[in-house]
């Protein structure tokens, strides 16, 4: 890809290791965050601050966005200092939080109004992805846009996913994580259960990880759980928005899922105790025969 000058807003745990791979790949990238201090990584590498979403908009022609809840997105692309109000016709700005499909459709449709392209890209991967450049990206959007996506994406991801329009890559989305509250639970309850036993949980983790019951939380998270490293990946806060909006739009939809109520309540639980800012590992410490964080 050749050289772009890119505007990245949110620069998070993941934020942090996608702007970093953009730039090692040679992009010029200008960033805002909310709290400056937490974009001092990114700085110290050769990203370039602007004081808010709109000076971002109005310096580059590609802008993305990862930030924590669907109001912040509202806040940084909406109002007089957002990223719609700094764009140009023939723009494209890119929402890579975890969202909610309603809010990528209408980003959509006020960016159509001022002749900008909008596309939901959510991850998967976690930090470990966002450092190594290997995350899964799924698209909602213009269809035609896809090779163009893959190619600006290539230094972040080795997956690159089209799932239909505006809202799309939100809901496959929430399509991986009602998979990964099914991981994070069952990887917490083998934990204990073989602490209980009395087992070896490092080997427990080794043969489990090479039979049927194999998985990335297994595998990027189990050896951090026996450490007692509940450092965020992927904050348990945010983990517990998208397993709210899975359920949200999963009643639109009038289905149930039971087993996503269940992760829903065990994590609401998690939260409510003041363990938000753990990693989703650190769901482990909420079963009293595991131990505190």
């Amino acid at each position: 890809m050749s050289p772009l000058k890119l505007g990245f807003i949110g620069t998070g745990v993941m934020g942090t290791g996608i702007i970093k791979n953009f730039l090692k790949a040679g992009q010029e990238v200008i960033v805002y965050n909310r709290t400056k201090a937490h974009a001092q990584a990114v700085l110290d590498a050769g990203a370039v601050w602007v004081e808010s979403p709109h000076a971002v908009a109005a310096q580059c022609h590609v802008v993305m966005s990862m930030v924590g809840f669907p109001q912040d997105v509202e806040g940084v692309y909406f109002g007089c200092d957002g990223i719609l109000a700094g764009t140009q016709p023939g723009d494209l700005v890119i929402d890579m939080t975890t969202s909610t499909p309603t809010l990528a459709k209408q980003i959509a449709e006020k960016a159509k109004e001022k002749g900008v392209i909008a596309i939901d890209a959510p991850v998967s991967g976690g930090d470990i992805g966002a450092k190594k450049g290997t995350l899964t990206i799924m698209i909602g959007g213009q269809k035609d846009l896809l090779a163009k996506l893959k190619e600006l994406f290539a230094p972040i991801a080795s997956s690159v996913n089209y799932f239909g329009p505006a809202g799309s890559g939100q809901h496959a989305k929430m399509a991986n994580q009602i998979m990964i509250a099914g991981t994070m639970t069952g990887l917490t309850e083998m934990l204990v259960y073989g602490k209980a036993a009395g087992l070896d949980l490092n080997e427990i983790l080794k043969v489990v990880g090479s039979g049927a019951g194999a998985n990335w939380s297994l595998s990027n998270y189990g050896p951090r759980m026996l450490q007692a490293d509940y450092t965020p990946g992927f904050f348990a806060k945010h983990f517990l928005k998208d397993l709210r909006i899975a359920l949200d739009e999963a009643k639109k939809m009038h289905l149930q899922l039971p087993a996503t109520e269940l992760a829903e309540d065990l994590y609401a639980k998690m939260v409510a105790a003041g363990k938000g800012d753990l990693g989703t590992q650190g769901l482990v410490t909420m079963n009293d025969q595991w131990g505190e964080a």
